[in-house]
């Protein structure tokens, strides 16, 4: 029987982890996302799809732990320079937003017969954003380093803080806290200022020389398993002193912010978490009552079109009061606009302090599940019924009818460098770029930029590449530069070009488009930098400029080789550092015919390129 009863738990355990593995990698790949695909694979497999678990319950009570290192992890990142930083978008983008927006919410649920207290929790709850969602579609986009994507973030970042009031705020507004007494509310209130303060305490003068001693025994066992008891520990202390597990990990976190051991914690944790909060919601999937769902189906979808349309209004009403413009402020609208996993951790606790029932938890998680699910489709819709973003040219010059003797096509880091030994010889210069942001830093340090994209025919003509002595292609993008070469070649072919190049692949496509020279972007420096080595290991100057020499000859030799024999060709010779490393083969002129000795070599090459081609 106890044989039985362990095969049947291993079924639900391979059953759990199958789900998950199954699940997510196709939600991810038709971009829904991961927590989707956990949501997904919990339904299915819940009490109300395959039936494999029937006490969600169990499961979700374990799981709330991945939330609290969650907190925990959020906590190590908030580091006060940091905040210092970000203090005007998180206090003040953030708190407008996630205020006005509780509002309009609780607005909503009162205005629809639901007490003060249900509302402002629903509402409360809708307001947190999907922090994953949302950093997953704004890295997919490129957006997380621009000013946009960083005030997103900072709203995220105030949406993640505010968890932790709301969860001590739902204990305040249970229902079960009528029948106490001023008395007893003033000392649970004094017991929860007290755990805070001994926590403060304790991870102020306790916590560095701790983990300073552990480190010191070299043991990263220990080490792991001293992060979670910090982690438990301190989630253990706030709900002792009646508080929520969340608060505690926070500010824990908090505390270990700046710390030596910051990153070692977070590794150590991070496994951990990851798993639990994938486990945390699976077993909200498995919470979704399905057949309350299809009974309140039109109560479920009138709640996801209103708390989505008013919180879409309150953001983009705060983004344009705070100066961003009209696209900004509806496409954060448009992104923002779902609830997020932290209400499902709102849900649970006011569901458990008897301020919504067990019905109303499972149609709001439902509307945050639909919300979320919507979301990557709303993104598609405004991508299409909204104009294409241009840039602003306003005090911008358009390449038209340049006459510069040298025309330098794209100004980043390479083209200004590129621009300073013709410019310090008088030689007139032309620039054209199509960063118009670029292009005005560019001006503050004396550079005429003009705006042109250099992939474009009529743009070359009017930026005058048919009257210039030399082009210099300078693009950061390989296709970019060879799309210009190939151009050039056929329009202008008695005109020079000279291009900078990503890579050898890049390289010998450019050499193939007729492009005169050709200069890796890394090959150069990389050669100082190793020359630089040599001196500081003792090498005469001679013999440094002989080596860096040597190291020319053998790469120009390759790269001939590989123009007609693809990038595997002319392995043999690179020196490799293999225990026995194959022979070098000598220097050979352009030209000369290639000894039986040295093809043996290239025949046999090395193993230096398996892991990829170096630049």
């Amino acid at each position: 029987m106890a044989v039985e009863g362990a095969g049947s738990d291993l079924v639900q355990v391979v059953a759990l982890l199958a789900a998950g593995v199954v699940a997510v990698p196709i939600f991810k790949r038709i971009g829904l996302g991961s927590i989707l695909g956990y949501l997904a694979a919990g339904i299915v497999i819940g009490p109300f799809g395959l039936g494999i678990f029937y006490e969600s319950e169990a499961i979700l009570h374990i799981a709330e732990l991945g939330v609290v290192m969650f907190l925990f992890i959020i906590g190590l990142e908030m580091e006060p320079s940091r905040l210092w930083n970000l203090r005007h978008e998180i206090f003040g983008l953030g708190v407008f937003q996630v205020g006005l927006c509780a509002l309009l919410l609780t607005l909503v649920g009162i205005l629809t017969g639901f007490p003060v207290a249900a509302s402002f929790v629903a509402g409360a709850g809708f307001v947190l954003t999907s922090t994953a969602i949302v950093m997953q579609l704004l890295e997919e986009r490129g957006d997380l380093s621009t000013p946009k994507g960083q005030r997103i973030i900072s709203v995220l970042l105030l949406e993640d803080l505010a968890i932790v009031p709301l969860l001590a705020l739902v204990a305040f507004l249970a229902p079960g806290g009528e029948h106490l007494t001023w008395t007893e509310r003033f000392t649970g209130v004094l017991i929860g200022i007290g755990s805070i303060a001994g926590l403060i305490v304790a991870g102020r003068y306790l916590l560095n020389p701790i983990f300073r001693i552990l480190a010191e025994s070299r043991a990263r066992e220990v080490m792991t398993a001293a992060a979670l008891l910090v982690v438990l520990g301190a989630a253990l202390a706030l709900q002792l002193g009646g508080l929520s597990m969340a608060m505690g990990a926070f500010i824990a976190g908090v505390l270990l912010s700046e710390s030596t051991f910051k990153h070692q914690l977070e590794a150590d944790v991070e496994p951990f978490r990851g798993i639990l909060l994938g486990l945390f919601f699976i077993a909200v999937g498995m919470s979704l009552d399905l057949a309350v769902v299809w009974q309140e189906w039109r109560l479920v979808a009138f709640y996801v079109v209103a708390y989505m349309v008013m919180k879409a209004l309150g953001i983009y009403v705060v983004a344009r009061l705070l100066g961003s413009g009209h696209r900004e402020g509806l496409e954060r609208a448009v992104l923002m606009a779902q609830g997020g996993e932290f209400a499902f951790v709102l849900y649970a606790a006011a569901f458990s302090e008897g301020i919504i029932s067990a019905n109303e938890s499972a149609v709001l998680t439902a509307i945050i599940i639909v919300s979320m699910v919507l979301t990557p489709f709303a993104i598609i819709a405004l991508r299409r019924l909204t104009p294409r973003e241009t840039q602003s040219l306003e005090g911008i010059d358009i390449a038209d009818g340049l006459t510069g003797s040298v025309l330098i096509i794209g100004f980043g880091r390479f083209g200004q460098i590129v621009s300073q030994p013709l410019l310090l010889r008088g030689i007139d210069v032309s620039i054209i770029d199509n960063d118009v942001e670029m292009i005005q830093a560019a001006a503050d340090f004396g550079f005429k930029v003009y705006y042109g994209d250099g992939a474009r025919l009529d743009i070359l003509h009017a930026a005058g590449a048919h009257r210039a002595r030399a082009v210099l292609v300078c693009v950061d993008k390989g296709d970019t530069a060879i799309r210009i070469a190939e151009l050039l070649r056929s329009e202008v072919p008695m005109v020079p070009v000279l291009a900078r190049a990503y890579d050898r692949g890049t390289t010998i496509s450019l050499i193939k488009a007729g492009v005169r020279h050709q200069v890796r972007e890394t090959f150069e420096s990389a050669l100082t930098l190793g020359g630089e080595a040599l001196r500081t290991l003792g090498t005469e100057a001679d013999d440094v400029a002989e080596v860096l020499e040597d190291v020319r000859r053998r790469d120009a030799e390759r790269l001939e080789l590989q123009i007609s024999g693809g990038l595997q060709a002319g392995r043999g010779l690179m020196k490799g550092n293999a225990p026995v490393p194959a022979p070098l083969a000598p220097p050979r002129r352009p030209g000369q015919a290639m000894t039986p000795e040295t093809a043996d070599i290239l025949a046999q090459g090395t193993t230096q390129e398996r892991q990829g081609e170096p630049r």
